[in-house]
């Protein structure tokens, strides 16, 4: 029966993948229960961890490193991967303001820090492995490992105590704070919800379809073609016109004349629709099947771009117009209705609404693909491009004036910037990013399970002993107050001062503390990945800005 007590109590292969799945599958089961309504969800696998830790199951320090890493790297890599095509338009309206508050979420923190060491007594390397356990920064942990090995030529094993003693309460009071703000401002969870779509559909670049009378002189007997010079460059489709003479509805060409009381029906943008109005005449109400009549020789179809050659190409160069007598109206990309303007650039998954004969329309939908089932097929090839290009990045040391050891963004910040990099342009180097939003999840959440398990197994050895033997219990209340202070000071200006959407601001400060179970908790909560939109535009500056943080403190207090 020897091979019963090294698969439990042993050090091999078999041995550490029993304990993770057993870490696990026990700690997900668990986190479901909830208490006062709120459930931990994965966040309790961390607890497992420690649980089974303390009663001496073990996992080889090696392979334990090699699972904590790989599992944050599929995590933060898939949040990238998905939040990565809105991750730029999301900085522009509003990214601004929410990296000044991760920023004075990062400053209060190390305020904080500093203000508990003259209470305290504690040493700085101490504090430092609290306060990144409080926020869940384990790049800060390693930083703060390692510049003080340098400047001391030796270890201090309180940094990694303090890290693990103060992590789970760190989590615990992320999600605290979250509920904090929500029960002080009376947030109505469906209010937001809604708030959050009505934006959606404001979007300049959302597509909207409108049916106008021309009555403009100017445009009398002009070809459609010369109306896209004039209105350059605003973004519109003219897909049909429906002839005032013998009311016969066709197909638009670029050398379609438009002719007094003509009715043209148009795609385009809520911000140019009035100048498009004004333009051409006046708008109509005409709904969108009288544009279709049932003598009609042409149809309306969705077709699904599957084929990975066209990845990357411009819709103009493809001249379906021209080729097939076809219109191109819309292009929906992640849920959202675009323009389908010649300037668009196709990326594999895209859906286009195309409109003309069934004959012409067929032919399309054979140079797009249309095949569903070769989108559930998984691009692995750009997973591990990027997976491999975020750890190059990661391990590259940045200096900076005044700072005697280099910084790097570690096995989390780079590949997060690369996954947001090449989702949103790996198609300009033929990169397939598309994946499916059930991959894109599994990824995500086998990640985050081997982290949080890893990180708990590590720390349940010492984490008892050191609560009670070495003060540990007042090492969890500073880190506590590291956790909740700054958030909930950043939390209340966001939410009072700023009227921030409760799911954007859960998003900015779980990212602001790095937390990734706070953010699985937080999109949980939201019911959609807005939270992670946020979390992904202050992630970089705010993992940046940690691992700073964290080696300046030792290098001040030491050096």
């Amino acid at each position: 029966m020897d091979w019963i007590n090294d698969l439990i109590w042993g050090t091999g292969i078999a041995h550490s993948i029993l304990i993770l799945s057993i870490v696990i599958s026990v700690g997900i089961l668990f986190g479901k229960i909830k208490i006062f309504g709120v459930s931990l969800g994965m966040t309790f696998v961390l607890f497992m961890g420690i649980f089974m830790g303390h009663f001496g199951f073990r996992i080889h320090d090696d392979i334990l490193q090699f699972f904590k890493d790989f599992g944050l790297i599929l995590f933060v890599f898939s949040v990238g991967m998905q939040v990565g095509p809105g991750f730029f338009s999301s900085f522009k309206k509003g990214g601004v303001t929410l990296n000044l508050l991760a920023g004075a979420v990062v400053l209060l923190g190390v305020l904080t820090t500093v203000v508990i060491r003259y209470f305290s007594h504690l040493p700085m390397s101490t504090l430092t492995g609290i306060m990144s356990g409080a926020v869940t920064n384990t790049p800060g942990l390693g930083a703060a490992q390692q510049i003080f090995g340098e400047l001391k030529n030796a270890s201090d094993d309180t940094i990694a105590l303090g890290y693990a003693v103060a992590y789970p309460l760190g989590v615990v009071g992320i999600i605290l704070s979250m509920l904090f703000v929500r029960y002080v401002f009376h947030v109505n969870l469906d209010k937001e919800t809604e708030q959050i779509n009505l934006q959606h559909n404001a979007q300049t670049h959302s597509a909207m379809a409108i049916s106008l009378v021309v009555k403009n002189p100017a445009i009398f007997d002009k070809p459609i073609g010369h109306l896209a010079v004039l209105l350059r460059p605003r973004e519109f489709v003219i897909s049909r016109i429906c002839y005032f003479e013998d009311n016969r509805i066709d197909i638009v060409r670029a050398d379609t004349l438009l002719r007094k009381d003509d009715k043209i029906f148009v795609i385009t943008t809520a911000d140019d629709a009035e100048t498009i109005k004004t333009f051409v005449g006046e708008e109509i109400q005409m709904d969108r099947k009288q544009w279709i009549p049932a003598q009609s020789e042409f149809i309306s179809r969705r077709i699904v771009v599957t084929k990975p050659a066209l990845n990357g190409k411009r819709l103009g160069d493809l001249q379906f117009r021209q080729l097939h007598a076809v219109n191109i109206t819309r292009l929906n990309r992640s849920g959202v209705d675009l323009v389908a303007n010649p300037n668009l650039t196709l990326q594999l998954g895209d859906r286009l609404t195309v409109v003309g004969s069934e004959l012409g329309v067929n032919k399309v939908a054979e140079m797009l693909g249309n095949s569903l089932k070769r989108l559930n097929e998984p691009n692995l090839i750009s997973i591990f491009v990027g997976i491999g290009l975020g750890i190059i990045l990661g391990s590259i040391p940045f200096h900076f004036p005044a700072i005697p050891q280099p910084v790097k963004l570690g096995l989390a910040g780079g590949p997060l910037i690369v996954a947001i990099l090449i989702s949103r342009f790996g198609y300009r180097y033929k990169l397939i990013t598309y994946t499916t939003q059930s991959a894109n999840l599994m990824l995500r959440e086998v990640g985050i399970a081997l982290f949080l398990a890893c990180v708990g197994l590590g720390a349940g050895e010492h984490f008892v002993s050191t609560i009670i033997n070495e003060g540990g219990w007042s090492w969890m209340a500073y880190g506590f107050i590291i956790t909740l202070l700054p958030l909930l000071i950043v939390g209340c200006v966001g939410r009072r001062i700023y009227k921030l959407n409760y799911f954007t601001l859960m998003g900015l400060m779980a990212g602001s503390t790095t937390d990734p179970p706070a953010l699985a908790y937080a999109n949980i909560t939201a019911g959609s990945d807005t939270p992670a939109v946020s979390y992904a535009t202050v992630y970089p500056l705010t993992m940046f800005l940690r691992v700073i943080a964290a080696q300046l403190i030792i290098l001040l207090c030491y050096a």
